[in-house]
């Protein structure tokens, strides 16, 4: 698994070198962010149910849209012992929102409570707009 953690973070710094598309003002943008530095990794995954080809944000049309996002982190004293180390999660977490307008920057939030990843979808002035409403952990 380690392994795989260190291919997906060798793709995001190749990923990164690459600028991201210019803005499109007749659609809505979405950004992600995780509380904590380091350890979690958090990717555009699949939208209306079509993969995408590039993780690093959602770029929508106005409207209603369901977001896929990967999500990616490491829990601590997994096993039932405190002296284990990090147990590697990844998680599928699914946000519906009707409301995307157009030229209005969006964040997507990731973080995790131990083993339990969630997500917010925030509008530009903050506010909470989304949920995660589903999810699926593969490990």
């Amino acid at each position: 698994m380690r392994k795989l953690m260190l291919l997906l973070a060798v793709g995001v710094i190749a990923g990164c070198q690459t600028p991201l598309p210019p803005v499109d003002p007749n659609m809505a943008w979405v950004d992600f962010s995780t509380p904590t530095p380091g350890g979690e990794l958090l990717m555009a995954e699949r939208l209306d149910n079509v993969r995408l080809t590039d993780g690093r944000f959602f770029q929508v049309t106005p409207g209603s849209h369901e977001l896929r996002v990967r999500f990616d982190f490491e829990v601590f004293g997994g096993g039932g012992s405190l002296m284990t180390g990090p147990v590697e999660r990844l998680c599928y977490l699914y946000i519906r929102y009707d409301h995307f307008e157009a030229g209005q920057r969006y964040l997507l939030e990731g973080r995790s409570l131990g083993f339990t990843p969630s997500a917010r979808l925030y509008n530009a002035k903050r506010e909470i707009v989304a949920e995660d409403r589903d999810m699926v952990c593969l490990t």
